[in-house]
């Protein structure tokens, strides 16, 4: 029997590679493959080691090969390959679901030029992706990948259907997710909450948490509480269709889980808040745990920490992670941000003590981080405050900030003081709880003017960030053109027009190219009594190419995406 030959593509640091390797007879020959440069790749320790066990085991390794055009990579003689395997394949993330089905097409289209006859095509998708009925959750058809019709495309069909068994390949970790705070990274978001905790730790004994708690809470009273209700208010609310008893999966907290549900965000962007005009109604929702909602702070993980038997009253816990919100389109307002948040628990009868300590000491450490030298003999300025709210017993963290230049101070909220009564368990202690945006932080003290810049797949991006140094972030992409278009429309009088969904359904169709939403006007009809809006949609990227007629075919989706779900009549 001649040897089998397997071809991996898209490998991101080889991990798969390295762990199915080691589970084949040495009949198998293994040939290991991704997109990325040889120096790309080299500056991941994970892949530096896995790619020393798969060159000690004799696999061969390419770089720089693009799965879309494998006939290219692989002369007549080498290809004949009896099994491809495909993980997780995504274009990025931001691509949005049509980008990702082309992928998709385009694979399958060039694995028949390098298959062998009976050949097979392996492609690992995340739950829902592939819009077949043993997806669970099932997506709607065009909210889907269409893997059948994409594979049909290529000649092929679907022949079977099976759970990813990560079992089997111990030590493979999927990078679609590239973990702003996981280790090794050197990314600006991580760094800025190595900085913050450590200072911290100078003056509390802390204790670090891991962020296993889930994306998607239930909607229940438990997480409804005085310092977290308000946060829920904002919050992205998913309604499980067709299948329900799958939400275990998607509430479970897996590492995993994570992982494909931050590379899946983009496609939920669109999921209507049923409850948006009734709040009776979405209590009621809420508190019947009929709903899920993306957490818009780790807020709602409160009191699973302090109820926990190891919680250490007088030690900081700190719990780190990513967050989402509904919010508009603003230059400092993101939809998905990383957020840490420091919860203390004390004796009642020391609150003063605790709260002035813990508030000199976040004064401090935010300073320091916010007022770095950057250029010689230079020194930017941002000053940090601590203003009191009304109910009088929380702080925002407001920080005043000459960063994007001397005549543009802006003042911007990037955390918050909460302090709480006694709980259940600890009836003598009180608790204080500080909610940093690391993000927003992060770009402070870079001056890193654009938020989405932080989400960038672009290698130019982290090769500006060297460990213990911090330099103005210079942008690589230069003089971007705005391209603005107007819209106008009828509103519905039976409907209230909720503008923050507005805002919302421009960022998902535009897929946050969309930087600016002026109104301009209103107009009644003096006969009908019709009102009319208009607005002004400005689009410009960061990182990337945008084209005028990207951005027409973007209008054009985004004015039918608000008749559909705003029930206004487009002029």
């Amino acid at each position: 029997m001649a040897p089998r030959r397997l071809l991996l593509v898209g490998e991101g640091n080889f991990s798969f590679a390295a762990a199915l390797s080691e589970t084949l007879d040495a009949s198998t020959r293994v040939t290991a493959t991704c997109l990325q440069r040889s120096a790309d790749v080299a500056g991941n320790p994970v892949a530096r080691e896995n790619l020393r066990r798969l060159l000690e085991r004799g696999t061969e390794v390419r770089f720089g090969v693009d799965c879309t055009q494998l006939a290219d990579a692989f002369k007549p003689q080498h290809r004949e390959f009896d099994r491809i395997y495909f993980n997780f394949p995504h274009c990025g993330r931001k691509a949005g679901v049509a980008k990702n089905r082309e992928l998709l097409a385009k694979f399958f289209q060039s694995c028949k030029d390098v298959l062998a006859d009976e050949g097979e095509v392996h492609v690992a998708l995340c739950r829902g992706q592939g819009g077949t009925p043993a997806d669970k959750p099932r997506r709607e058809w065009h909210n889907s990948w269409q893997v059948v019709a994409m594979a049909a495309l290529g000649g092929f069909i679907l022949s079977d259907v099976h759970p990813f068994g990560c079992e089997a390949v111990p030590g493979y970790k999927c990078t679609g997710y590239r973990g702003f705070l996981e280790a090794p990274s050197c990314h600006p978001v991580k760094t800025i909450n190595e900085k913050l905790i450590a200072e911290l730790g100078k003056a509390f004994p802390l204790k670090r948490l891991k962020c296993s708690f889930p994306l998607l809470p239930e909607g229940s009273p438990s997480v409804l509480t005085s310092w977290n209700c308000d946060c829920l208010s904002a919050a992205f609310w998913i309604s499980l269709c067709e299948d329900n008893s799958n939400s275990e999966s998607l509430t479970s907290g897996t590492t995993q889980d994570i992982e494909d549900f931050l590379e899946l965000f983009s496609e939920f962007s669109l999921l209507k808040d049923s409850g948006r005009d009734s709040k009776q109604e979405t209590h009621e929702e809420i508190c019947g745990q009929t709903k899920l909602f993306l957490r818009p702070s780790l807020l709602v993980h409160v009191q699973a920490v302090i109820q926990a038997p190891d919680f250490l009253p007088g030690s900081v816990h700190v719990l780190s992670g990513p967050v989402f919100r509904k919010c508009r389109i603003l230059p400092f307002t993101m939809p998905a941000f990383h957020e840490t948040l420091f919860i203390l628990g004390f004796n009642k009868n020391l609150k003063d003590s605790y709260l002035q300590s813990l508030l000199d000491h976040l004064k401090d450490t935010l300073d320091s981080l916010l007022n770095q030298t950057w250029l010689e003999g230079s020194k930017l300025s941002s000053s940090v405050e601590f203003v009191f709210q009304p109910n009088g017993n929380d702080y925002i963290i407001n920080v005043k900030s000459h960063n994007f230049g001397s005549d543009c101070a802006k003042d911007l909220i990037i955390g918050s003081v909460t302090t709480s009564a006694t709980s259940i368990v600890h009836r003598d202690q009180c608790f204080m709880f500080v909610s940093v945006n690391l993000d927003l932080l992060a770009m402070l003290v870079w001056g890193i003017s654009d938020w989405r810049m932080l989400w960038t797949f672009d290698h130019r991006f982290l090769k500006h960030f060297v460990p213990g140094k911090i330099e103005s972030f210079k942008s690589y992409s230069l003089y971007p053109p705005c391209y603005v278009h107007d819209i106008s429309f009828w509103l519905d009088e039976k409907k209230e027009f909720d503008e923050l969904e507005f805002h919302t359904v421009a960022r998902a169709v535009s897929q946050d190219t969309v930087i600016s939403i002026q109104f301009l006007s209103s107009f009644q009809h003096p006969e009908t009594q019709q009102v009319s809006l208009c607005y002004r949609l400005t689009y410009q990227t960061c990182d990337k190419a945008l084209t005028q007629q990207q951005v027409a075919s973007m209008q054009s989706q985004f004015r039918k995406e608000i008749q559909q779900r705003l029930h206004v009549t487009p002029r």
